[in-house]
């Protein structure tokens, strides 16, 4: 069970002026009434609940309601009488009820100074829960700001996946294949995926692979013989099993392989590894190009998929992450480097 901070913070309290306020009962000498100097232990723990009274009063009212521009003067008005009023109750409390107290220089510094001492540490302990609370107002409003923004890109990579798949369908139907069904099922299971799997932040790795290997099988129905896919998945059990991935994060890059690796080529050939051990992910995509002066034909919005997943890795893994692309020798190659959780 969580133990609330609010919890913790009243615990806290409630041992520091506990301290305080028996201070004098765990280091005093009872023959001397527990007298610290010239001042009896009791007159100490009384006086303790007068500070805390400036403490709290300061602290919690009205430092918060009156310390601004506009109310700044009856802030200082209010700060004089709270402590004036702290002095005047000490001296009605010595001269009634510890009259046999000897009052010296020194005892009147134990007596009275604590009173300022108090309300200045009210005034630091005030100004650094305001603090505290601020920056973890901001963080929860990155922290917003941040799911919505992830939110957005993961809703903008369901209308470009299923531009390319219906694309694909499309083809088949013209063709009367019989391979229309079951790619139809393998389309409603990455669907599935898509809608119910991916709502949380992170999924297990080994879903985010099961949706590859089926997208991957659906453009394979489509092409057939005509492209040459390999595809090879070696990761050790733990990691397959244990760690967790942002979703829909591997696949831009196969759609993009897909979508640039298969026109203007005689035989078209696709190569995808994935390989992990220890937290460590390596997802290595490379496709055949064909000659720049066929490049001409690509769409305007071939670069959104990789733009969107860049986008992504950036705000979620920040330097956990190395992506590099490239072409040699005609062939175009992505390389994600990633370190799991």
């Amino acid at each position: 069970m969580r133990v609330s901070s609010s919890y913790i913070l009243a615990f806290f309290h409630a041992i520091v002026w506990a301290a305080i306020l028996f201070f004098p009962f765990f280091i005093a000498d009872p023959d001397t009434g527990y007298a610290i100097g010239a001042v009896p232990g009791a007159f100490f723990t009384l006086a303790g609940l007068i500070h805390l009274g400036i403490f709290y009063v300061n602290a919690y009212y009205f430092f918060p309601k009156f310390f601004n521009r506009r109310t700044w003067w009856l802030y200082v008005l209010l700060s004089i009488l709270l402590v004036g009023v702290s002095l005047v109750l000490k001296t009605i409390l010595l001269h009634s009820w510890f009259s046999e107290t000897l009052v010296t220089p020194v005892a009147n510094r134990i007596i009275f100074a604590p009173s300022f001492g108090i309300y200045v540490i009210s005034i630091v302990y005030r100004k650094i829960l305001d603090t505290i609370r601020r920056e973890r107002l901001q963080k929860e409003e990155r922290a917003e700001q941040l799911a919505t923004e992830l939110k957005f890109l993961r809703s903008q990579i369901n209308p470009h996946f299923l531009f390319n798949t219906l694309t694909n369908l499309v083809s088949l139907a013209r063709k009367k294949s019989e391979l229309l069904e079951p790619a139809l099922i393998q389309l409603s299971d990455l669907m599935r995926y898509m809608l119910y799997d991916t709502q949380g932040k992170r999924v297990p790795l080994l879903k985010e692979i099961t949706y590859l290997r089926n997208y991957i099988g659906l453009q394979q129905l489509r092409f057939g013989e005509h492209i040459d896919v390999s595809a090879t998945i070696e990761l050790s059990p733990d990691m397959e099993e244990q760690s967790l991935i942002e979703p829909m994060l591997l696949i831009p890059f196969v759609e993009n392989a897909f979508k640039h690796g298969t026109s203007h080529l005689e035989h078209p050939e696709i190569v995808i590894h994935l390989t992990g051990q220890q937290g460590q992910l390596v997802f290595r995509v490379s496709n055949r190009i064909a000659p720049s002066s066929a490049e001409t034909s690509k769409d305007r919005n071939s670069g959104i998929g990789l733009a969107n997943v860049k986008k992504r890795l950036d705000l979620l893994y920040g330097n956990a992450y190395r992506l590099d692309i490239g072409q040699q020798n005609g062939w175009y190659e992505v390389t994600l480097k990633l370190t799991l959780s």
